[in-house]
């Protein structure tokens, strides 16, 4: 039973995605940045190596029940997206002289391919973005041509460039989506509300020469010239075209009224005939029907905005924020994770810091970072992220593996009471300071120990990619655009 998944549905899919942000009943999103432990082989709880890639070739993700626990275990920090970092996109195609683009058609298959031989309309290159940051659909390419005139302004007419191109103007991207949402190889779609209401459903422009025929006259005697007021059939109405011959053969047809609710259409050989076309016979057309409502209409799902961008910065500590992402260490993961929670209730904060801490007291010197710490009385491990020696404040993870985390015992036991803590690189000891419960940098402490402020596990981890090292400083900013395809 052959079947497939329509365009319409994966359209269907970025908008309700794009939607989740923004609408009444919204999702919650963050972006998060884990990792800060090299890549390379770990040991587990039962003594087992395990393989995590290397730092110079990061694993790929596994999308296993497993993993997500994981990523929770070394995540740092995450950032709330909202509804304003979101755009659907489509790839970035920009205008380049003597390329022969694609020209729209609706009927691009195996058997019907574009001039590019691509096989169905979204994999063909029929849109480009002008220098000027406007963006045109393609409607002839002078039957094969190459482009050799940039298309330019914003008119709502068809535009014909001086190479016999034809181009749709559809939208132009605003300053603020080229900064946010224009990458190497994306761009931000959106309708213009101006082209939008000139649009005109089932109107016809473009109409293919896809045979010539012969012995056409024009007024029954030359056989090079032009035959006016042919009319278009089909399920349309008003459709009418002018037909050019040169030595016989029909080259050309050019749409002079473009009449409105075509979903197909079809040009007789008998309507060329009476209208002087004499005794000619053979040519076949192709009469291109233009999206639902016509073009410019929506140009998301004209152009194939089946892909929504999300795009989000680490600004150095978030200072503004509570300073949740710290500069003492660097990371090798970021992450989405949808609806995750905070002390059982949904989590709404901007920012937040996923790493646990504890207030020291008499501290002998400076913890240093990645390095493992023990507490030999209750037997946990960890391993230090960032030592906060003006506020002597040890933030630190716990993973399921061994030096991170698991203790000789093969278990993750957690850090309590007035036991010392240790650090097995520096060999600098600290006291938990218990009577210590307060609030410090949004973290909040009781009885000197502060748990993650996003809860561990909870929510959906729907988005993982490992990478090399990036290195964090207070006055650098990470600018993450993330481009997901339905």
């Amino acid at each position: 039973m052959p079947a497939i998944i329509t365009n319409k549905f994966r359209i269907h899919n970025a908008e309700q995605f794009s939607e989740s942000f923004s609408e009444s009943s919204a999702n919650v999103y963050y972006l998060f940045m884990g990792r800060p432990q090299d890549f390379g082989n770990s040991t587990d709880g039962a003594g087992a190596t395990i393989t995590e890639g290397s730092e110079a070739s990061p694993p790929t993700p596994n999308d296993d029940v497993s993993q997500e626990f994981y990523y929770f275990d070394d995540m740092l920090s995450a950032k709330r997206i909202t509804s304003s970092d979101v755009s659907y996109v489509i790839p970035r195609r920009n205008w380049t002289t003597g390329t022969v683009y694609d020209q729209y058609r609706d009927n691009y298959s195996s058997s019907v391919t574009a001039s590019s031989g691509a096989t169905n309309l979204w994999d063909s290159i029929f849109y480009v973005r002008s220098s000027a940051n406007h963006i045109y659909k393609c409607l002839f390419n002078n039957s094969g041509a190459a482009s050799t005139v940039e298309p330019t302004g914003t008119a709502t007419t068809i535009l014909t460039t001086g190479d016999g191109y034809k181009w749709k103007y559809m939208y132009s991207l605003s300053a603020s989506q080229q900064i946010n949402f224009l990458s190497t190889d994306f761009m931000a779609v959106a309708t213009n509300s101006t082209v939008q209401a000139a649009a005109v459903d089932g109107a016809l422009d473009t109409v293919l020469v896809t045979a010539g025929g012969s012995a056409y006259t024009t007024s029954g005697a030359a056989d090079t010239g032009t035959i006016t007021s042919v009319p278009i059939r089909g399920d349309g109405s008003s459709g009418v075209c002018t037909v050019t011959i040169a030595s016989g053969a029909v080259t050309s047809v050019t749409v002079t009224t473009a009449g409105t609710g075509y979903t197909f259409g079809y040009i007789t050989n008998a309507d060329i005939q009476s209208q002087g076309g004499g005794t000619g016979t053979g040519a076949t057309f192709k009469v291109v029907i233009p999206p639902k409502n016509g073009h410019g209409y929506d140009a998301v799902k004209e152009l194939g905005g089946f892909y929504v961008m999300l795009n989000t910065n680490f600004e150095g500590t978030e200072s503004s924020n509570t300073g949740d992402f710290t500069v003492a260490n660097d990371f090798r993961r970021i992450g989405i994770v949808r609806d995750p929670t905070a002390s059982s209730s949904a989590l709404t904060a901007t920012t937040v810091r996923s790493t646990k801490a504890i207030k020291i007291t008499g501290a002998s010197g400076s913890f240093t970072v990645d390095e493992e710490i023990n507490q030999a009385t209750t037997g946990a491990v960890g391993k230090v992220v960032e030592w906060d020696s003006t506020n002597s404040i040890l933030h630190y993870i716990q993973t399921r593996f061994a030096d991170e985390g698991i203790d000789s015992n093969g278990n993750l036991t957690a850090f309590s009471g007035a036991n010392v803590i240790t650090g097995q690189s520096s060999s600098v000891t600290g006291t938990p300071d218990t009577a210590y419960s307060s609030t410090a940098d949004q973290i909040t402490f009781s009885s000197g120990y502060a748990s993650s402020e996003i809860d561990a596990d909870s929510g959906d981890v729907i988005y993982v990619e490992n990478r090399a090292k990036i290195t964090r400083a207070a006055d650098q900013t990470e600018n993450v655009k993330l481009v997901i395809e339905f």
